[in-house]
């Protein structure tokens, strides 16, 4: 008997939610049974977020820190990049603060990629298309084509783990608290970075401590984003093929709590069971040694 040669299964949006309005004893018939799937399958992703890391969901981020000035420097940054196209960008500093013209919205450079693009801090609020901006210590001025969008940035959950990286080395840098951050008495001190405070915002940031003293440390961190959204009924979903149980029994039990109540309980319990498991796979393994000290070795 000859096999597939094949290891590609994969099931699309239409498919996923075929299957589990057949596991509530039902069939999708309408357009609209297509939306209402769709938002409760979306629904499903956001509380995925919500159960733990999903590991491939991990994003490596490489931040260049920003310093102006040994009495300015940038200690604030976007969880992910915030880009914004200009004219010319030559004549602006790194750390400095633009301005808007007329929309007097405010950010500060982080870093210049290209003569005609800036990565920014979160804006103050929106640019106006076109707008001029100016620099507040270089003087310089320059057109911004569109207020930058912040989706990069707003698809972040959190973050877990963090370096700052100087001339080829990196050094753990350990996150603290909102209450720790703000009981540090010189938030003005520059050193090279030891702690971080994340602020959970519907933009967060991510605050180091001490600021920056250069502009050539960089953190690197791990964040974890956001699944992408079952937008169309052609798309295939941003899981591992070993959570595609989960996703649709998941997607089952959703329907049901709205179309098969007599059906929840065991689609429930299905779906919590599938989870589980894919759940338990889904982590990350290391060796683990267990060395004994002398203050536990008891002689009897």
């Amino acid at each position: 008997m000859a096999i597939s040669g094949s290891a590609n299964f994969d099931l699309n949006v239409a498919e996923i939610i075929e299957e589990a309005f057949e596991r509530c004893g039902l069939e999708s018939r309408t357009g609209y049974d297509a939306v209402t799937a769709r938002r409760s399958l979306n629904l499903m992703l956001a509380d995925w977020a919500n159960r733990g890391i999903n590991l491939w969901t991990v994003r490596q981020v490489t931040q260049t820190l920003a310093q102006l000035s040994s009495s300015s420097a940038v200690d604030t940054y976007p969880v992910g990049t915030i880009t914004a196209t200009v004219g010319e960008s030559s004549s602006l500093s790194v750390g400095e603060t633009i301005t808007g013209s007329s929309s007097s919205t405010t950010a500060k450079i982080i870093t210049k990629p290209s003569g005609t693009t800036l990565t920014l801090t979160v804006p103050s609020g929106a640019f106006t298309a076109s707008e001029l901006i100016t620099g507040s210590s270089s003087g310089a001025t320059t057109n911004i084509s569109a207020d930058p969008s912040l989706d990069d940035v707003q698809n972040t959950i959190d973050i877990l783990d963090m370096v700052v990286r100087r001339s080829g080395s990196d050094i753990a840098v350990n996150r603290i608290s909102r209450s720790d951050f703000l009981a540090i008495p010189d938030k003005d001190n520059q050193a090279r970075a030891t702690q971080f405070f994340v602020d959970r915002l519907i933009t967060p940031t991510v605050t180091i401590w001490p600021v920056p003293e250069n502009s050539t440390d960089a953190l690197i961190y791990y964040r974890l984003v956001r699944i992408d959204d079952a937008d169309a009924s052609v798309d295939t979903m941003e899981v591992p093929f070993r959570f595609l149980p989960s996703l649709v029994s998941g997607l089952a039990f959703s329907i049901a709590v709205k179309r098969a109540p007599n059906r929840m309980a065991d689609l429930k319990t299905a779906y919590e069971e599938d989870f589980f498991r894919a759940a338990t796979e889904d982590r990350d393994r290391s060796s683990l040694q267990l060395v004994p000290t002398a203050s536990s070795i008891q002689v009897t």
